[in-house]
């Protein structure tokens, strides 16, 4: 397969950057996005260029790191699907396939493809985590969830937090991102020593972090490469009403 590439190159931060056309040729079809992008590396590498910075780890989709926009779309034209889960096959011969970083104020980029998501990690380190006694495992039946919580709630866990809700997003929100994360520990019994403070201390950290605020079009579901629903953010709207009432 032959491809047509045009990829933004940004040296950093404060770089304007630019799209920097590049052709391919003798692409598999089974290929996945990013082994494609190994290959344009390795070519540009060979000849003397910079190879194109991109973030990437496990390549499973179970990371969260592959965060590139691919023609307009987080992660690409697959629905449920990570950009490492992406293959060739999806595209057409001969097509010109545009690939940008995460557009988000809240996601500098760092360089070319690869910006910097630590905003995130301050919104987990605001309220996301639980208290436990350190210590033995505690016996797994000692406390009794029914089997709907655990799945409703595990649903909920399965958030990877790779941003593409906020690129999606018109207003760059993280609301889905932040409501699976309070949504997943509410419905816990481990979760409920920061029940009350955990929704309004991650919200105040996101709004910090300049993040926008819901725009209810319901873009954050359709790009979440694991399909995290819109009702996390009724649940999120209801821990922030349980909050101001609990700290009255």
């Amino acid at each position: 397969m032959k491809f047509q590439l045009k990829i933004w190159r940004q040296d950093g931060p404060q770089d304007s950057g630019k799209f920097v056309d590049y052709s391919l040729e003798d692409i598999s079809s089974d290929m996945s996005f990013l082994e494609m992008l190994d290959i344009l590396n390795n070519q540009l590498v060979r000849k003397g260029d910079e190879a194109i910075e991109f973030d990437h780890d496990c390549r499973e989709g179970i990371c969260g790191s592959c965060s590139l926009n691919i023609n307009g779309n987080p992660h690409g034209p697959d629905t449920g699907t990570a950009t490492c889960q992406l293959h060739m096959r999806r595209f057409q011969d001969g097509e010109t396939i545009v690939v940008e970083p995460w557009r988000a104020r809240s996601f500098p980029v760092i360089k070319d493809l690869a910006v910097d998501r630590s905003s995130f990690d301050r919104i987990m380190a605001a309220g996301g985590f639980v208290s436990v006694n350190t210590g033995n495992a505690p016996e797994s039946n000692a406390q009794l969830i029914s089997h709907d919580t655990v799945e409703s709630a595990m649903d909920s866990a399965a958030c990877i937090g790779c941003g593409a809700c906020v690129a999606a997003c018109k207003n760059s929100s993280a609301m889905l991102f932040v409501a699976a994360k309070i949504t997943h520990l509410a419905k816990l019994p481990q979760g409920q020593p920061e029940r009350t403070k955990r929704a309004a201390q991650m919200v105040t950290q996101m709004d910090a972090e300049g993040f926008g605020a819901c725009s209810n079009t319901g873009a954050c579901e359709a790009a979440c490469p694991k399909e995290i629903r819109l009702e996390n953010i009724a649940q999120l709207n209801r821990e922030l009403v349980r909050a101001a009432f609990c700290s009255k």
